[in-house]
Parts: C-alpha cells; sequence; structure tokens
C-alpha cells in the first residue's frame, strides 16, 4: 500500500504540505521531483472523462507495481548484471 503527499524540496530536504497519520516514523520513500507546472491533458488530447477513466482503469496496477519486490526493476541493467555474474 501506499500514501501520496505533496511537498517541496528545500534546502536538501523535503517538506511535507500535510503530516501522514497512517506511515511510521523511518518508512522508507521514494520521491519523484516533478518539472515546474503540470501535464497539459488537453494539449494531449485527453479531456477530464477520459483521464479519470484512464485513472480507474489503472488503478489495479497500482498495488503490485509500488509493492516492494518491484524495486528490482528501478535499477533494471544493474540488477541484471548482478544476475549474469552469479
Amino acid at each position: 500500500m501506499s500514501t501520496t503527499i505533496e511537498g517541496v524540496y528545500h534546502n536538501g530536504k523535503i517538506e511535507l504540505s500535510e503530516t501522514p497519520s497512517d506511515v511510521c516514523e523511518g518508512t522508507r520513500v521514494i520521491v519523484t521531483f516533478l518539472l515546474s507546472g503540470s501535464i497539459d491533458l488537453r494539449e494531449r488530447g485527453i479531456d477530464e472523462a477520459q483521464a479519470a477513466n484512464l485513472r480507474a482503469r489503472l488503478a489495479s496496477f497500482a498495488e503490485d507495481w509500488e509493492s516492494p519486490e518491484m524495486s528490482v526493476y528501478d535499477n533494471y541493467d544493474e540488477e541484471k548484471a548482478k544476475l549474469q555474474t552469479r
């Protein structure tokens, strides 16, 4: 299970917009830096209804994709090379 909270990077630290209520101290995180501004879906031919439909269809993948076992794909080439040297 994952929890998503927006934050801002300042002086080498991430400042969260809210304190998570269901996350234990010391929990590992993955930080994704977003480019300033948002993605204009309309510019890409996607309206609000299509975006909602796509989000709903992809939601079933979120739990699997964010599971700890999937971290092997974070550095796929490196992990594959380790397997080949065994």
